[in-house]
């Protein structure tokens, strides 16, 4: 668990994920030289933000978004949400701006604005703002800070040592409704004719979802990906005796739903892990959901 909790520790806002872009980089450098195959890394400026890991000749590709809710400083002391943030006075929030490092508080209580920070000096306008790094391992559990999607970062990564034909891409703005998804997918249908892709996030515990009960296979959430190609994947689990849940939801959505609206004849799904508190300061997951997902994913690559 040492890598999920130095992944935690990395701030990457959305339209910040250029930090977690160098450790990610950074990593890959430092390990693959022990993995199955190494890497093509593709990213720069044509990519913005985004990354991609090439193995070989990749038939699926897996989705990962790198960033997180947060927030800006607006005007004075008031904050504006990234995404849809947990709200409750005295949070604590991390940041820096032109005078050093930040460690102040959130203010849901402030008499002129919604929210607002509580800090010794005024914060620069446009500064981001993430949860203070928080990161737990107990028996059963982890309790940590940005688990949503440090989680998929993680498996991404583990695969990573053990693939052979597949793309790994990190995303970006996946918080505030997406944007990278489009040319990156465009990108891997026009050179690898790649028709088939995987969403690695998390979702939330329900009434249907639980936790230790596996990775989550999801039929559908706000949008519905196509049921032959959730039906290849569900029988996969089963013939490789994956842990794995089935999820029915009327709400919410990932980069998934992004890559539904591109203008590409791509199948995907949403295969992830069970989280309780999402976007709150501590989320929490089990750890055997952690380690499903990744066993899931790994009989995926090589069977789809």
């Amino acid at each position: 668990m040492e890598l999920l909790k130095n992944l935690v520790s990395v701030h990457s806002p959305a339209g910040e994920e250029f930090y977690m872009k160098k450790f990610i980089i950074d990593y890959v450098f430092q390990n693959q030289h022990s993995w199955k195959k190494k890497p093509q890394l593709i990213y720069g400026d044509d990519w913005m933000d985004c990354l991609l890991m090439i193995f070989g000749q990749p038939q699926t590709a897996i989705f990962i978004h790198m960033d997180t809710v947060g927030f800006h400083v607006r005007y004075d002391k008031e904050l504006i949400n990234i995404g849809t943030p947990v709200v409750e006075s005295n949070i604590r929030l991390v940041g820096k701006d032109h005078l050093g490092d930040i460690d102040c508080l959130l203010d849901a209580k402030h008499p002129d604005y919604h929210i607002a920070y509580s800090f010794h000096r005024d914060i620069d306008r446009g500064t981001s703002l993430s949860f203070k790094p928080v990161f737990k391992e107990k028996d059963e559990f982890v309790e940590a800070t940005y688990l949503d999607n440090r989680v998929g970062i993680w498996v991404a990564l583990k695969l990573a040592e053990i693939a052979v034909n597949a793309a790994i891409v990190f995303t970006c703005g996946e918080e505030q409704k997406g944007g990278s998804i489009g040319f990156a997918a465009t990108y891997l249908y026009q050179k690898y004719n790649l028709r088939q892709a995987l969403v690695a996030d998390v979702s939330s515990v329900s009434r249907g979802i639980k936790h230790g009960a596996g990775a989550i296979i999801s039929r559908r959430d706000a949008v519905i990906p196509r049921k032959n190609f959730f039906d290849k994947i569900v029988q996969i689990a089963q013939k490789n005796h994956a842990l794995f849940q089935i999820e029915v939801e009327y709400s919410g959505s990932t980069d998934g739903a992004e890559l539904q609206l591109t203008p590409i004849p791509v199948d995907w799904c949403f295969v992830g892990a069970p989280i309780e508190n999402i976007h709150s300061p501590i989320e929490r997951i089990h750890k055997i959901d952690i380690f499903a997902m990744f066993y899931l994913y790994s009989i995926l690559l090589k069977n789809l």
